[in-house]
């Protein structure tokens, strides 16, 4: 299949002056509704009453029987129960598939004023599902596979910004296609999606850990960063059986700036939720699902649910302009500049900065605007790809970045940092796993910025490291597994943010990579290494780079030295 456009020709600035007949004209040319003019004016009134708009957006391939359809039913209950705004919907199939049957699909599960976009001559195709006005829809090639592409829609959600949303399936059959079809859908998006929209990848990425390719190639998009949505128990996993994390909704890094809890009936999911009906409580609350659909026949996925806050249409003459840096400039890791910018109508701004554009690590969170500057110290890591970002601090899509990327060097005065896996221990002492650890240590001559970081194992990313995490030369930062397994006065110590490293007494792998995904460094270790109860790995000798691991007892006699030296000194 090639690639398919019914994007409509217009000027971005025009897109919401159209007529109402107009955009019908477009949604039934896409498969939508014919919709009416009363709908229009409902939405119209939802979007201007309103100062924050609350958006669920939701990624399902909640199909069920042997037809990949949604005629049993149970996927509509789970619709229903759970009130999405938009959905990237997989397997969009209904009875027949006839436009009738579709639409009454789409008006039994969500309502008679949604619109759709269903991709044709699909086998089990995509598509997108909005309360919202569909003004644009389409479908991009996935080379990988002949059954399915890539079903995109922008839609005119409230406020100032449209919403890109795109459903994806993923195949099954291995990382390396995966992470092909990843790298094509990025094409796509950066050819196609301007930046000052917002954008949402949803859908069943069949994707067996989070530690896959695909999502380092998603991340120059859209944020793959933890935290994840969870059931009521906790679980991130989507697959039927719960063991893998098969589905998503992976939205940039604007969009992502208005997340917030799904709020349902008394709960509330921090970071989103999979919804298992087989595990919430009260099932009530989700009414009319029941509690046996997400274990029906033939269902393979849970549905995906994140929440956000964003501001609705509104009239401002506020402005801010980023003046330094401002495209060109090459930095100093270490020195100490001036971020500047000019505003109006702000009281208080926000400022960032990213190493890769597509993960901010945040200097400060307000500031006053007026003062039109920020002292910084740039961070200790090398970069062709620098951006700043500063932005009004109650109002996140009011922004400016620097016109062009710049560089940050780690030579001269700036010093080099390198930080690499020192120490592992994969067999706490017992069975308490909170005393697993992982220590890092930087023999360079700078501080390293660790925001963003990931740390892995060969079954998922296990901790993230929050913006604002440094580790100085001469240094180290220790991950443990828990916060209940830190013994009292380690330095540098902190909790894995997933709650758990989950290292194998039988030999594992692990893997610290930079905030862009790239892998700093990668250490596997034999069972040889991690079968002593309570005894760690370390480099050998202590904190060599290129060292090769040994047991802790043969390099100092002792167990192990989270946080120290081997020998039991400080760093």
């Amino acid at each position: 299949m090639s690639l398919k456009q019914d994007l409509f020709r217009r000027p971005a600035a025009s897109w919401r002056t159209w007529s109402f007949s107009l955009v019908c004209a477009a949604l039934a040319a896409c498969g939508g509704p014919e919709a009416s003019e009363e709908s229009a004016t409902e939405l119209a009134t939802r979007e201007d009453g309103l100062a924050n708009v609350r958006l669920r957006l939701m990624a399902a391939n909640t199909s069920s029987g042997t037809g990949q359809d949604y005629d049993p039913g149970h996927g509509i209950r789970i619709f229903q129960g759970t009130d999405p705004d938009v959905v990237m919907i997989q397997e969009f199939n209904y009875k027949t598939d006839s436009a009738a049957d579709i639409r009454s699909f789409v008006d039994t599960a969500f309502g008679t004023g949604f619109s759709y976009y269903r991709e044709a001559g699909a086998q089990i195709p995509n598509g997108i599902i909005s309360r919202y006005p569909i003004i644009a829809a389409g479908e991009w090639d996935d080379t990988q596979v002949s059954n399915r592409d890539f079903a995109w829609a922008r839609i005119d959600i409230p406020g100032p910004k449209d919403l890109w949303a795109v459903s994806v399936h993923l195949l099954t059959t291995g990382s390396s296609v995966r992470n092909t079809e990843a790298s094509n859908l990025v094409k796509f998006i950066n050819a196609n999606v301007p930046a000052s929209d917002y954008l949402v990848i949803g859908g069943d990425f069949n994707t067996g850990s989070r530690s896959e390719a695909t999502f380092s190639t998603f991340s120059s998009v859209v944020s793959t960063a933890a935290p994840y949505p969870a059931d009521r128990n906790g679980n991130t996993n989507t697959n039927a059986g719960r063991s893998s994390p098969y589905d998503h909704v992976l939205v940039d890094n604007d969009l992502r700036a208005y997340q917030t809890a799904v709020v349902i009936g008394t709960n509330s999911f921090a970071s989103g939720l999979v919804a298992d009906t087989r595990v919430y409580s009260p099932i009530s609350g989700i009414s009319p699902a029941l509690a046996a659909d997400s274990g029906a026949s033939g269902m393979q996925h849970m549905a995906i649910i994140k929440d956000f806050l964003i501001p609705s249409d509104s009239t401002t003459s506020s402005s801010v302009t980023v003046l330094s840096p401002n495209g060109g400039e090459s930095w100093t890791g270490g020195s100490a500049r001036t971020i500047t910018w000019t505003s109006s109508g702000i009281s208080n701004v926000k400022v960032e900065y990213s190493l890769n554009g597509s993960t901010w690590t945040t200097l400060t969170t307000s500031t006053g605007a007026s003062s039109g500057s920020f002292a910084w110290t740039v961070p200790g890591t090398a970069s062709t790809n620098a951006w700043v970002r500063v932005s009004d601090a109650s109002n996140a899509s009011l922004n400016d970045l620097n016109n062009g990327a710049f560089a940050i060097t780690t030579g001269g005065t700036g010093g080099t940092g390198q930080v690499f896996i020192n120490e592992v221990l994969l067999n706490e002492a017992g069975s308490d796993v909170n005393g697993e650890f992982v220590e890092l240590v930087n023999t360079g001559t700078a501080a390293v910025d660790l925001s963003g970081y990931t740390l892995s194992d060969s079954a998922s990313v296990r901790h993230t490291f929050p913006s604002g995490t440094t580790v100085a030369a001469g240094k180290a930062v220790v991950v443990f597994g828990g916060a209940a397994g830190i013994p009292s006065g380690t330095v540098g110590a902190v909790a894995a943010s997933t709650g758990t490293l989950g290292l194998s007494n039988s030999g594992d792998t692990v893997t610290l990579k930079s905030a862009s995904g790239t892998a700093v460094d990668t250490v596997t270790f034999a069972s040889g290494l991690a079968g002593t109860d309570g005894v760690s790995a370390n480099r050998s000798p202590d904190a060599t780079s290129t060292a090769s691991f040994a047991l802790h007892t043969a390099v100092s006699g002792t167990s192990s030295s989270p946080g120290k030296r081997a020998n039991g000194s400080a760093y």
